[in-house]
């Protein structure tokens, strides 16, 4: 059953809500490759540029990126191309401390973005993609197709809808958030700008969580002229990991041999790992082949074996694929052997303010006792909030009520097809409804790096342009 056809002057409406690289790389792709009759091409984001998103919008030159720059691009087939970029403009002429001795460059997080900004101008000055600078309030099926309500107030019909927004920011526990609430230096959002300027240089800190965030602080406050002591508190107490000092080659397969469940997976890694030691190669070739084989790694896997991977390895999986820049490293480095920097496995049990001091009960990992520390500061940098997706959007949640989204089984975000299409709960695919970036990970696997995300977005484009193309009126099949 189709939907009846649009009239021949009204072109195709695709609606992209999320402008950071998820969404942005779908409107360039999109607007670069689609052909006959030109859709419009609409993002909805609330930021005054679109390709920043919140990794790269930020103005601290503390905050790097964390792969080098000469692997990312949001080209999939000129994976070079944001290093060319930086060159040609000669743009780290301001940051000496953006090329490392070995030649890679490691530049501020902000210069991506300029980078992504720069590729989407001269289509927002053609036309060829609209930015509506509102965040989206609502989105409805009527006749066909899609109504968006955004607040400021403004009303869109779509024939395709992309969904490219991301994971909340870190949510503080709620005993903790209650009880810490009215201190002047308890930061529970970090993303919100200028957060650690209540951090006084002689602070005492516990940071909540040791992942890239709680590093990206750490190195923060360390810009800042901050001497005084950290502690890093997370559940298994595991600090994210660096590059290797040269490059390594891909070491192992992980695609033949035993059933695949996350224990074989696991074995097979660390099998892996011994024999690349043996001939001189770290765990980082290894852990690349791992990704590079993850999508099909991540299909093999049945659902209840997908679901104890998050569930065990996941924070593993996380401090090694994900690695902290050369220059972050560093700050830990120096911040550990000056005894400044304490890395604690457990978790907060309690907590209370006694004037301007916030008094701690630490619960050490394997022991019965917990300790009581006083702190100056307390700043909550646990990774992005899983669960918290459909409290902190209410459109998404209106869209799971109203039988077009459902959440993954892994946790990880939204049930998507192979080709990105939405999933109902009745387990029917919405072929105008499409998932771009790391709401998709359920189904796609790892989607949280910036090549994975690029070339998340590149077939997203593609899938799109491929649906105008066979209803040329803009008319999608109804579900």
């Amino acid at each position: 059953m189709h939907s009846k056809p649009s009239p021949t002057f009204e072109p195709p409406v695709v609606a992209i809500i999320g402008g950071g690289v998820s969404g942005a790389g779908v409107a360039y792709h999109l607007g670069r490759t689609s052909r006959g009759e030109r859709p419009v091409i609409l993002v909805f984001e609330p930021r005054a540029e679109l390709g920043r998103g919140l990794a790269y919008d930020t103005t601290d030159p503390a905050h790097r990126i964390n792969v080098p720059a000469a692997k990312m691009s949001l080209q999939p087939d000129d994976i070079g191309e944001f290093q060319a970029w930086i060159e040609a403009r000669d743009a780290v002429a301001d940051d000496p401390d953006a090329k490392r001795p070995d030649g890679s460059l490691f530049p501020r997080r902000r210069l991506f973005g300029d980078y992504v900004s720069s590729l989407l101008k001269p289509l927002l000055e053609d036309g060829d993609v609209r930015h509506r600078r509102a965040a989206v309030t609502s989105v409805e099926r009527h006749a066909g197709r899609w109504t968006i309500r955004d607040d400021k107030g403004g009303v869109t019909e779509a024939d395709i809808v992309a969904i490219a927004t991301s994971h909340p920011p870190p949510a503080a526990p709620g005993r903790l958030a209650s009880r810490l609430a009215a201190h002047p230096r308890f930061v529970a959002d970090t993303t919100k700008p200028g957060a650690l300027d209540v951090i006084r240089p002689h602070d005492r800190v516990l940071v909540i969580g040791n992942g890239l965030t709680a590093a990206d602080v750490i190195a923060s406050l360390a810009e800042r002229g901050h001497d005084g002591p950290v502690t890093s508190i997370s559940r298994r107490g595991l600090r994210s990991r660096g590059h290797a000092p040269v490059p390594q080659p891909l070491f192992g397969d992980f695609l033949a041999g035993t059933a695949p469940s996350a224990v074989s997976l696991l074995a097979a890694i660390r099998t892996a790992i011994k024999a690349a030691k043996a001939e001189g190669i770290s765990w980082h070739g290894v852990i690349d082949q791992v990704r590079a084989q993850g999508y099909d790694l991540w299909q093999a896997l049945p659902v209840a074996e997908r679901r104890r991977l998050v569930r065990h390895l996941r924070p593993y999986w996380d401090v090694h694929r994900f690695r902290i820049a050369p220059q972050v490293e560093a700050v830990l480095d120096t911040a550990v052997a000056a005894d400044r920097l304490e890395i604690l496995a457990g978790s907060v049990a309690d907590a209370r303010i006694e004037g301007e001091r916030i008094v701690c009960a630490l619960q050490p990992r394997h022991q019965r006792q917990p300790l009581e520390r006083s702190y100056d500061a307390v700043v909550v940098t646990t990774g992005p909030a899983h669960g918290g997706i459909l409290e902190t959007q209410p459109w998404l949640a209106a869209l799971v009520a109203s039988g077009h989204l459902s959440l993954d089984p892994t946790g990880l975000g939204f049930a998507c097809t192979e080709r990105s299409e939405a999933i109902g709960p009745s387990g029917k695919a919405d072929p105008s409804l499409l998932i771009s970036g790391p709401l998709a990970r359920g189904t796609f696997g790892e989607l949280m790096g910036l090549p994975q995300v690029t070339e998340h977005a590149f077939f997203v484009a593609t899938e799109i342009a491929g649906k105008l193309r066979v209803n040329a009126t803009g008319a999608i099949p109804e579900v």
